[in-house]
C-alpha cells in the first residue's frame, strides 16, 4: 500500500503527514468503525469488555502491521521535554477552567451533576486509596486512554479522510464524541464534560505537532488534580 508524504503545518511545527492510498483509507475507516463499535458496545450496551485494553492492543497490533514506527502514534522522543510539559500543563489548565467555568454551569441548567467514578468517594483523606487512584490515573487513564483514543482512533479516522489538515480536525471532533461516550456512566453532564476534555486533548495533539506525550501528560495532570481535589476535600 503506497503512501505519499506531504508537509502540513500543525501549530508551530512542520510535520510529515501521509496521504493514504484508497485501500489504506478503507482499511483505516474499517478500523475506526470497529473501534467506535467497541466504545459504544462497552459503555452504552455493556456487551463488550472495557474498551481501553482492547483498543490499546488493537492499536499496537495495527501499528506493528501497518506502520512499524512509533511516530505514527506520536510517541517518538520529543525534541524538547520542557516544551512538551509546558504544552501539557497549559492544556490541563484550559480543560479544568473550561470545565468549571463553562461546562458545569451550563449542564447544571439541564441535568444533574456528573456521576463520579465508582469508588472515588473513598479517596477523601485516605492516602493509600489516593495513591492507588494516582497509579490508575497515570497508567490506565493517561497512557491507556491516550494510546486508544488520540493515538489509535484519531490516527485511523484521519487516515480514512486522507490525512489532510481538515481530516485531522474532523477526526479530533469524532474521537471527542467517542471519548464522551466512553464516559457514559457519568450521565449527560459527564458525557458533555468528557467530550470537551477530548476536544482539548485532541487539539493539543495536533497543535503540538502530533506529539502524543503532550496528551498523556495533560491527561495525567487533569486527573491528578481531580484526585487531589477529592483527597483534600476541595470539591464535594
Amino acid at each position: 500500500m503506497e503512501t505519499v508524504t506531504e508537509r502540513h503545518l500543525l501549530g508551530d511545527r512542520s510535520v510529515s503527514v501521509e496521504t493514504s492510498s484508497p485501500m489504506r483509507r478503507w482499511l483505516s475507516l474499517g478500523e475506526f468503525l470497529v473501534g467506535a463499535a467497541i466504545v459504544v458496545g462497552h459503555n452504552v450496551y455493556h456487551v463488550v469488555p472495557n474498551e481501553v485494553p482492547i483498543l490499546f492492543v488493537l492499536g499496537l497490533l495495527s501499528l506493528r502491521v501497518r506502520d512499524r514506527n512509533w511516530k505514527a502514534f506520536g510517541l517518538n522522543w520529543p525534541q524538547s521535554w520542557r516544551r512538551t510539559i509546558l504544552i501539557a500543563l497549559t492544556a490541563a489548565v484550559v480543560r479544568i477552567v473550561v470545565g468549571s467555568v463553562v461546562i458545569d454551569p451550563l449542564t447544571a441548567r439541564f441535568w444533574p451533576a456528573a456521576i463520579a467514578p465508582s469508588g472515588s468517594e473513598s479517596i477523601s483523606g485516605n492516602l493509600m486509596v489516593t495513591l492507588q487512584w494516582l497509579l490508575l490515573v497515570w497508567t490506565f487513564a493517561a497512557f491507556g486512554e491516550e494510546i486508544s483514543y488520540r493515538g489509535y482512533l484519531l490516527a485511523r479516522a484521519a487516515s480514512a479522510g486522507g490525512c489532510s489538515r481538515a481530516a485531522y480536525w474532523i477526526a479530533v471532533m469524532l474521537v471527542s464524541v467517542l471519548f464522551g461516550m466512553g464516559h457514559y456512566y457519568k450521565g449527560p453532564s459527564g458525557i458533555l464534560d468528557s467530550g470537551m476534555a477530548g476536544l482539548v486533548l485532541g487539539a493539543t495533539y495536533l497543535l503540538s505537532g502530533r506529539n502524543l506525550w503532550t496528551c498523556v501528560l495533560a491527561h495525567g495532570f487533569i486527573d491528578t488534580f481531580g484526585v487531589l481535589a477529592l483527597f483534600f476535600g476541595w470539591q464535594t
